[in-house]
């Protein structure tokens, strides 16, 4: 009986939890190559004090060679290892969406406005790169 009781508040509070993680985009993102559909990185989202989001690659999958370093890259990125590289910046809560922030295409060393937003009750994520009025869309999985 006490065991019950113990466990109670714990089984009250997962499911507040797991709504949480499906509200937001922070967490692990298997990040899929739109062109090829295959997994292309793990990317960790995280949230700072301000709210702001950034993006961080933590693992690349099958890469082209052993440790890339984003040598097209022109900003603070330029030749530094893509494995631990922040690629998602500044992304602020716009209602049920993020936007205002950047991502980077490390394999191009160009960064595109972003836009962001959960589908699929919180278990994929469509991330896009935006030119002007062109953009670019990928949907990445959570993990």
């Amino acid at each position: 009986m006490r065991l019950m009781q113990a466990a109670l508040p714990l089984l009250l509070v997962l499911p507040t939890l797991a709504f949480a993680q499906a509200s937001s985009p922070t967490g692990r993102w298997k990040t899929i190559d739109d062109e090829t559909n295959k997994a292309k990185s793990i990317v960790e989202i995280t949230q700072a004090a301000n709210g702001t989001l950034s993006g961080r690659i933590v693992e690349l999958i099958d890469p082209s060679k052993p440790n890339p370093a984003c040598d097209k890259c022109k900003d603070d990125r330029k030749d530094k290892p893509i494995t631990g590289m922040e690629i998602i910046r500044g992304m602020k809560a716009d209602g049920a969406s993020w936007s205002g922030g950047t991502i980077l295409k490390p394999d191009e060393g160009k960064v595109y406005k972003s836009k962001m937003e959960l589908v699929e009750n919180g278990t994929k994520l469509k991330v896009s790169g935006c030119v002007a009025f062109f953009c670019k869309s990928q949907v990445w999985e959570r993990i």
